[in-house]
């Protein structure tokens, strides 16, 4: 795995998680920017430049056998449509510039799914279904992102029409596209074979990312259909995380008995993130507790950050330190387990705050100084996984086989 190319990865995630601290702190001290750009910033970089760039790496380092001269141009100039969107939306949100380089980043993604689609090479129909469902729910998602200047001028942005463009790419974007590309290089890495298990598995999980889109919905176009179609997508979801473990146990022990404790740790940790995820998804069949999700921004926020940072994140560490990018010693340890404590103590803290409004309990004490002290935690976390990858000098990889 090039890297040059994972070292610049994490430098997005980095300046993005900066991004957020500084979102934090305007909350202690207003800060002289306007915060909703920087929301849009930090959104944005975390989505295209961390986790779409470090799966663009991945995938075609798992799944190019023969390295084009294109995958690397095409990755710089995605990267240069990331550095434009950095530079511009704090100082003008969605505006001509900002739009531009986030145009720029859809068609790049358009050729890099044409491309991928094109010269992947794997003998496992496992890998082949979840890769080009993944590519294919990535490149569903952008419609919601075209449908906005529509919804805008017809509309406004108030309307339920643009609201449910916004979720349209955000939930195929989460949920389809980086969901289901993890799970296509985690069952790489487990070297699953195909069966009739894996091809139940594979349609309800596809069907359930369908289906789970009738909630996100619901909450601008109210209409009791949406909740019994969401209820149906969240029972076919709980029946595939039921699947998932089931095919995983008899492979993760086998394959992990060899790896160091911090990949046990971390492949652990990002599947139990996997399972909560989609349990506190299923406590949205009561439709009270799914109007209090919506109503409470922390919950929100707190759930996004689950998918983004616990579930995501921790499969894409897993693959970076499985490599030999990484130098295997006790700060490598301690970069983990610090960014790790600040995601848990964040969510934890949105979480108890979002329970005490519901319970009309007001503001936790010292709450923002709290969520910007933990926030600190994930840049530093980040930072030195960054430093031990640039300082360590052996950075040969290791080659998983396409089976």
């Amino acid at each position: 795995m090039p890297k040059k190319l994972v070292v610049v990865c994490l430098l997005n995630f980095f300046i993005a998680a900066l991004l957020g601290l500084a979102l934090r702190y305007s909350f202690i001290d207003p800060i002289p920017i306007n915060y909703r750009f920087l929301t849009h910033t930090h959104s944005h970089i975390a989505m295209l430049g961390w986790v779409y760039l470090m799966l663009y790496t991945l995938i075609v380092h798992y799944f190019i056998p023969v390295k084009k001269t294109v995958f690397n141009k095409l990755f710089w100039l995605t990267e240069i449509a990331v550095l434009g969107m950095i530079l511009s939306f704090p100082f003008q949100g969605y505006a001509a510039v900002s739009i531009t380089f986030s145009t720029l980043h859809i068609l790049c993604s358009y050729y890099f799914a044409y491309l991928i689609w094109k010269y992947h090479k794997t003998d496992s129909l496992v890998t082949r279904y979840l890769l080009r469902a993944s590519l294919l729910f990535m490149l569903l998602s952008t419609i919601g992102v075209w449908c906005l200047g529509p919804a805008v001028a017809m509309a406004g942005q108030a309307s339920a029409f643009y609201q449910i463009a916004i979720q349209f790419f955000l939930h195929f974007q989460f949920n389809g596209w980086f969901i289901i590309a993890v799970i296509a290089l985690f069952f790489h890495q487990l070297q699953l074979q195909d069966s009739t298990l894996f091809r139940l598995f594979f349609k309800l999980l596809i069907a359930a990312t369908v289906l789970t889109f009738a909630l996100p919905v619901y909450w601008f176009a109210p209409h009791v259909i949406l909740l019994w179609i969401n209820g149906l997508g969240v029972l076919l979801q709980l029946a595939a995380l039921f699947m998932f473990l089931k095919l995983i146990r008899p492979l993760l022990v086998m394959v992990l008995k060899d790896q160091s404790k911090l990949i046990v740790y971390l492949y652990s940790f990002a599947v139990f993130c996997f399972i909560l995820k989609i349990v506190l998804q299923s406590v949205s069949l009561i439709p009270e507790i799914s109007k209090v999700i919506y109503l409470y921004h922390n919950f929100v926020i707190g759930f996004i950050h689950l998918t983004m940072l616990g579930v995501v994140t921790g499969f894409l560490f897993s693959f970076i330190i499985k490599s030999n990018l990484v130098r295997m010693n006790k700060w490598l340890y301690i970069a983990v387990c610090t960014f790790l404590f600040g995601f848990v103590l964040t969510e934890l803290t949105l979480i108890i705050q979002g329970c005490m409004f519901y319970l009309k309990q007001g503001m936790l004490p010292n709450y923002y100084l709290l969520l910007f002290l933990f926030s600190v935690f994930l840049p530093l976390g980040i930072f030195m996984l960054l430093f031990n990858i640039i300082t360590h000098k052996n950075h040969g990889t290791q080659i998983t086989k396409t089976t």
